[in-house]
């Protein structure tokens, strides 16, 4: 199984981004997704789930109303529409898939993970 995250760059405070995620050697469509994030000195934290069928999403309230999770299980891809973006959301963003039935904000709900990209957001 292989996840590959990418999008990511360096952009200023109010602007976008998409991160895309692209899952092979799994049946994708089977699978609920999560993007976390991982600020500077900071623990890993979530930002986003959505289940195998796209039709139920969750997201920190730190990034509600910003970001938008989707998916397209044709082109075994989960994105993350990063929109009016913070200093604060600066981190490196990583995709995961969800394997077991715990928490969708926790970690260890989680079997594999991408490489992550990085997201950096100037003031």
């Amino acid at each position: 199984v292989q996840l590959q995250a990418s999008g990511g760059g360096s952009v200023q405070a109010g602007g976008s981004l998409r991160l895309s995620c692209v899952a092979s050697g799994m049946p994708f469509r089977l699978y609920d997704m999560g993007w976390f994030r991982q600020a500077p000195g900071k623990e890993r934290e979530f930002v986003s789930f959505i289940n195998w069928s796209g039709g139920s999403t969750s997201y920190a309230d730190s990034v509600k109303g910003r970001f938008t999770i989707s998916r397209d299980n044709a082109e075994n891809t989960v994105y993350l529409q990063m929109n009016s973006l913070k200093p604060e959301d600066t981190a490196v963003y990583y995709c995961a898939e969800k394997q077991s039935s715990g928490s969708y904000s926790t970690e260890s709900s989680y079997h594999y993970w991408g490489q992550g990209t990085l997201v950096t957001v100037s003031s």
